[in-house]
């Protein structure tokens, strides 16, 4: 099972969401700067999050996306579901049917069998995705149990000495809470 690009770029945009000054909007267009994607696939995609109930949205000049949930509320799972829809890793194509044609009743019934236990390792999958957040993930990251604030539509790195300084600063700040 592969799962579609646009999930981890789901991902990336809920951490920017989550690392974002909660009382600014982060806009539409940093957004796009970030993930660096079609801007007719980033619309589908936040639009996607927005009806999933991850992301909301505001219009007008300052407007953009906020998280809808607490960081810690926000599972992979429902990153998975919102973005790819219930997942079912085995197809039942038919082919199974069709090569064993003159053993209907097996192939049936190998089908049966290979569902369930398709059926089982979902499940875990899905148990396990369910048990890990956006928070989590992202205190990970940054080896602290704070996440940074940071106001994305201000933010402008042109340098990697820049990105380096930055990523100093966010560090000492959140070692020192």
């Amino acid at each position: 099972m592969q799962l579609k690009k646009g999930l981890e770029q789901s991902v990336c945009i809920l951490a920017l969401l989550a690392t974002q000054k909660r009382e600014i909007p982060l806009s539409s267009r940093v957004i796009h700067e970030r993930i660096k994607g079609s801007q007719t696939y980033l619309r589908k995609l936040m639009r996607c999050l927005v009806v999933g109930g991850l992301v909301s949205s505001a219009s007008g000049n300052s407007g953009g996306f906020t998280l809808a949930h607490d960081p810690a509320e926000i599972t992979l799972l429902q990153i998975v579901t919102v973005v790819e829809g219930k997942l079912h890793s085995y197809p039942n194509t038919g082919v199974f049917n069709d090569v064993f044609t003159d053993f209907r009743p097996l192939a049936k019934e190998g089908v049966n069998v290979l569902q369930k236990a398709f059926a089982k390792a979902d499940q875990a999958w899905m148990e396990e995705l369910s048990q890990i957040t956006i928070y989590q993930l992202l205190c990970e990251t940054f080896g602290t149990h704070e996440i940074p604030n940071i106001d994305w539509n201000d933010f402008e790195c042109n340098s990697a000495e820049q990105v380096k300084y930055t990523l100093q600063k966010l560090r000492q700040s959140l070692l020192k809470k």
